[in-house]
């Protein structure tokens, strides 16, 4: 910035000259300059928060909730999307036959584009009914029935797109059709049509498509065991490259049309009706049909996607998935920003009317019965970074926000007593908290078939190791390990069931009578954790006094497996070795790729490692399967990854997991749990809590990790965050006008000095001409 503006003084050769201003044009030049910048600098500040405003200015005043994605979905196909990432966009858009109630807890499900609830008809050998609380071992076959709501209508989509025959509009097509298209949008016409139960069969019958690669395709074909032969069918038609019979004219090369599949077991029944038979008892199906997996997709759909030239494009069911839901996606990228828009199609379902306590003094029943959804538009931004992230929901552009460990002292404090509350600026900008526990268990996992820590064969040997696991489990103080790397974001575990799920207990029924003892009353005592002197104890009679083999004096070495990020961060190790070292333990972390890690753990050849499991669905069998014999990762490369096998626990484990929630089966949960607390595979780390921030204008939100088509339920005030906006977004002027005043400062002295020489000059050159006229 020059800082002055004069320029060089002009001399005629041998005579001194007068030093002058700038050409009076450029002074009058920089006159308006300054007066064009502080004009600019109030128009400016008038404009309130346009200034940082990273919307476009369309969107201004529209119903759009503003949100944040931190990392790309790579499947958005119902088929084979399996990770929160991209459950916040799925199911805003497709619907399965249920969903769970938004408002009540423990979770409880309802029809979504079901009628009703599925009937469910259990029957023996010989084909007999049985009752509903028949012995599980009897049951042979269950028979799922579901009924769809008729007038259910699909999002806009050019799949759907007919000529004036009834034909469809955009089959066949070439490369010379498609040259132009770049999006969904670039097709001129869109269609729709009704939801069919056929729909509904036509997913299921993708579960086994052997290029799709469901992730649950093994799950479900142990209950339908028609996947299996239906699978060996597309991959023998697959590799005769083409399908069962006579293919259409018009179909794409190399499309496999499932229609033309059988799939035993499943059935269309009419129009708005399927039928499933599974094998055995299977109640937790039910919540399979809550999930993407089992939402529609439309025979014509994926006929449109398969055509030569869509892939090339991204045009695909994996990126523009098409459903009945109440949002349809209209901008996929990934990488900047992503789009959800209101489906004009959707039937507008009721608000509840109905929660759990308090949830009328949270306000969240004031919408009881208006039709939803009551947003238009959800825009979700990519961030990369938490700092932006963070930095935009406190000045409004994010309508919510997660709670990280970088801004948690700024957002969060704790009481004396170990409360959560927000801070005071969070809550003089009207900002709320809302906590949860979320379903799910991280903990630290016992090798049973290591010799040291799983013991031997003998019965003295697995006393001996049980003693020692009994020991550590004491040992580490996982309420401290909470407080210092969660910043008391977690529940310290009892058991491998969190709060919410059936079977988990609370008070002193629910606690751990070996890591920990109960203090004081029944109704006001608290668990305390026992002390190291207890553990110690159980060290020696393990045969590990002081850490030491009893019999050779050799000391106690205990091994975590790890990958890097994990438990095998510096901090995190030095805590633990801490820990064992109270003990006289040593310890030692053996951090490895991830991929050798897993390899590890599939050959046992781990000792101590950290895992973690988020629950499908609120049923204590998907938890406690984790412990079941017949899932050993090493024999069966199932999920326990611990290789804990008991057989009384694996025979309780089948009888509960197919009975209905009630007092017997509570019974038998409380025997597992019991078995799993003495035996100790597990340290039962902690259950993380979910910690969620909301502007005061966000309305009718609610946290529950199982329902996650909440888009539709939740509504803004508009007038209150455009106020907010304006206030927290004020533009600071007074540098821009400091900087006019200085520029002004320094122009106002040469133009006053020009002034007055013209006016000097003026003065007598007008004199001297009226004294020659008179002459």
């Amino acid at each position: 910035m020059p800082v002055r503006r004069f320029s060089c003084p002009l001399r005629t050769p041998g005579r001194p000259g007068p030093i002058r201003p700038a050409h009076p044009r450029r002074a009058g030049a920089s006159l308006r300059s300054a007066a064009a910048l502080l004009i600019a600098c109030l128009a400016l500040a008038a404009c309130g928060p346009v200034w940082n405003d990273p919307y476009p200015v369309a969107e201004r005043g529209e119903h759009i909730l503003y949100t944040a994605f931190t990392e790309r979905p790579k499947h958005l196909d119902p088929v084979q999307s399996y990770s929160e990432d991209e459950a916040s966009f799925l199911y805003q858009i497709v619907e399965p036959p249920l969903q769970y109630h938004y408002l009540k807890r423990p979770y409880v499900l309802e029809p979504a584009t079901a009628e009703a609830m599925p009937s469910l008809r259990r029957l023996d050998a010989g084909g007999r009914e049985l009752p509903a609380n028949a012995d599980p071992a009897k049951v042979v076959r269950t028979v799922v029935e579901v009924r769809i709501r008729p007038g259910i209508l699909y999002q806009p989509h050019p799949a759907f797109a007919l000529d004036e025959d009834g034909s469809p509009r955009y089959l066949g097509l070439g490369e010379a059709d498609l040259r132009a298209v770049r999006g969904l949008g670039d097709f001129a016409a869109t269609g729709t049509r009704e939801l069919e139960a056929r729909d509904y069969v036509y997913q299921i019958k993708r579960l086994a498509h052997p290029r799709l690669h469901s992730p649950i395709f093994e799950l479900m074909a142990e209950y339908l065991p028609g996947l299996q032969e239906l699978q060996a069918g597309l991959v023998a038609a697959t590799k005769e490259g083409r399908a069962s019979g006579a293919a259409a004219k018009d179909d794409p090369p190399g499309w496999l049309d499932l229609d033309r599949f059988a799939l035993p077991g499943v059935e269309v029944v009419d129009r708005h009706t399927l039928r499933i038979t599974l094998q055995g008892a299977y109640p937790q199906f039910l919540y399979w049909l809550s999930m993407p997996f089992f939402s529609p997709v439309p025979r014509e759909v994926d006929r449109f996607f398969a055509q030569p030239g869509m892939a090339e494009r991204n045009l695909t069911l994996d990126w523009w998935p098409v459903g009945t839901g109440p949002y349809m996606l209209v901008e996929n990228n990934p990488n900047a920003r992503m789009v959800l828009a209101r489906n004009p199609n959707y039937r507008g379902d009721a608000y509840p009317c109905a929660g759990e306590s308090g949830d009328a003094e949270a306000g969240l029943l004031g919408d009881c019965g208006k039709p939803m959804p009551f947003i238009d538009k959800v825009v979700f931004s990519r961030e990369r970074e938490g700092i932006p992230y963070w930095n935009k929901f406190l000045q409004g552009y994010y309508d919510a926000s997660g709670v990280s460990s970088d801004n948690f002292d700024q957002a969060v404090s704790l009481t004396s007593q170990g409360e959560v509350t927000l801070s005071d600026d969070m809550r003089d900008k009207g900002i709320r908290l809302l906590t949860s526990v979320s379903p799910s268990i991280f903990y630290l996992g016992f090798n049973m078939l290591d010799p040291l820590v799983g013991g031997g064969a003998s019965k003295a040997e697995k006393e001996r190791a049980r003693k020692l696991r009994q020991a550590i489990s004491i040992a580490l103080d996982m309420e401290e390990f909470v407080s210092i790397f969660l910043n008391g974001r977690g529940l310290p575990g009892m058991s491998p069931l969190p709060p919410g799920i059936f079977g988990a207990r609370a008070g002193r029924a629910g606690m751990n009578p070996v890591v920990y003892e109960w203090q004081g009353s029944e109704a006001d005592g608290r668990p305390v954790r026992r002390g190291v002197d207890e553990a110690r104890r159980l060290l020696a009679e393990a045969g590990w006094p002081n850490g030491r083999d009893a019999q050779t004096g050799e000391p106690l070495v205990i091994h975590l497996d790890t990958t890097p990020g994990g438990l095998g961060d510096k901090a995190r190790s030095d805590w633990l070795a801490k820990k064992f070292r109270a003990l006289g333990v040593q310890f030692v972390v053996r951090p490895t790729d991830f991929n050798r890690f897993q390899d590890k753990i599939r050959q046992g050849n781990v000792q101590l490692f950290f895992f973690g499991w988020n629950a499908d669905y609120p049923d204590p069998e998907n938890l406690l399967f984790l412990l079941h014999g017949p899932q050993g990762k090493v024999k069966f490369n199932g999920q326990n990854a611990a290789n804990y096998e008991n057989p009384e626990y694996d025979a309780l484990f089948e009888r509960m997991k197919a009975m209905p929630d009630g007092p017997a089966r509570q019974q038998i949960i409380d025997r597992m749990v019991a078995m799993l607390q003495h035996d100790a595979p597990w340290i039962f780390a902690f259950h993380p809590m979910s910690y969620s921030l909301q502007h005061g204008w966000v309305l009718n939100r609610k946290t529950g990790a199982m329902v996650r088509n909440t888009m539709k339920y939740q509504r803004i005030d508009l007038e209150r965050r455009a106020a907010a906006r304006t206030e927290w977004n004020a533009p600071v002027t007074w540098p821009l006008l400091l900087v006019a005043a200085l520029l002004a400062a320094l122009v106002a002295p040469a133009a006053i000095h020009w002034r007055r020489r013209e006016t000097a000059t003026a003065a007598p050159g007008a004199a001297g001409s009226g004294a020659r006229g008179g002459r």
